[in-house]
């Protein structure tokens, strides 16, 4: 949780010659964003490539803003802007300020709370759902490379206006993102405004270790309408009161899962096998544990768990002291 880092927290975004990485690509733009807390100010600073030769100064000049950092945000950063910028310090023979930094990925929090079936989760898709602001002239992500390509050939650099600009918002809309979760999750489960986001705030709870926060946040999202998330809630609710042994909890969260109309067929296939252990081990009820396996049966895809279902009702029915037709039983 953000709220628990002491130290500037530093938003980083970069514009490159490339998206395909490796040592042939340089980061031109550097953008770095941190809350500064003697002015209370957000404050925001650009780094610019003006030639292929500066680097090493724009590294070092990163390196000494970087310096007492205490963790970095970014929006896909993970797998893109720090191994990215790494490898430039690495290829300029220079220490990484980044190397031992906590690192926050913000790409991940926004998709557990934010991202829509039917909705890719970009920055600028956030940027206006959440806060409402829609960019006006944005250059699109593509065309930035040949920008700065045509700045070193020709030296102009009003091309690069809206560059500098969409860099600036990115980073902008990274800080406000950022802040809107922290918030959310220091106020607890009952501030998330969709199930989508209470079931994204249960996730990171659970992440986290906060596990009374994050089934609160799981109940709250089992009210969903939108049948995937309930589905998805209830699923995530059994699994960990199961792992808490609240074994007898666990079994009704699986049994509301099982009882949705529209429940998915891998989730049903995970209930009623869960029931089926746990009428047969825990509950010691082998009439309901037969009656789950049976179920189970239906939703196996494969021969392997076909049969391993069938080996479970063939001991159930040892156990119940009647003939076992489980090797013949119908998949319905």
């Amino acid at each position: 949780m953000l709220g628990g880092v002491a130290g500037k927290l530093l938003f980083l975004d970069l514009e490159t010659t490339g998206l395909a990485g490796g040592a042939g690509t340089y980061a031109f733009l550097v953008g770095c964003g941190w809350f500064d807390s003697d002015s209370a100010c957000f404050r925001l600073r650009q780094f610019f490539l003006a030639d292929f030769a500066a680097e090493r100064a724009l590294l070092e000049s990163v390196a000494e803003l970087a310096d007492g950092t205490a963790c970095v945000v970014t929006y896909n950063g993970k797998t893109f802007d720090l191994p990215l910028i790494e490898t430039r310090f690495v290829l300029q023979r220079m220490p990484t300020p980044f190397a031992d930094l906590p690192h926050v990925d913000m790409l991940h929090p926004a998709r557990r709370m934010w991202r829509e079936d039917d909705v890719e989760c970009r920055l600028t898709s956030l940027e206006r759902t959440l806060c409402g602001h829609e960019r006006e002239g944005d250059v699109p992500g593509f065309e930035i490379p040949s920008r700065y390509f045509r700045y070193v050939r020709s030296g102009d650099a009003r091309p690069l206006e809206a560059v500098l600009e969409h860099n600036r918002l990115d980073i902008v809309s990274l800080a406000m993102l950022t802040a809107r979760a922290a918030q959310l999750l220091d106020d607890g489960p009952a501030s998330a405004m969709t199930s989508r986001e209470a079931l994204g705030m249960g996730r990171m709870y659970e992440r986290a270790g906060f596990i009374s926060d994050a089934l609160a946040a799981f109940a709250r999202a089992t009210h969903a309408d939108p049948t995937g998330v309930c589905a998805d809630a209830f699923r995530a609710q059994a699994i960990l009161l199961r792992r808490l042994r609240r074994y007898e909890e666990a079994a009704s969260s699986w049994r509301e899962l099982l009882a949705m109309r529209d429940c998915p067929e891998s989730y049903a296939r995970e209930a009623t096998e869960a029931l089926a252990i746990h009428h047969e081990h825990r509950a010691r009820d082998l009439e309901a544990a037969r009656r789950f396996a049976l179920q189970a049966l239906r939703f196996q895809a494969t021969v392997e768990r076909q049969d391993a279902v069938r080996y479970r009702l063939a001991r159930i029915d040892r156990k119940l002291g009647v003939r076992s037709d489980a090797a013949s039983a119908p998949l319905f």
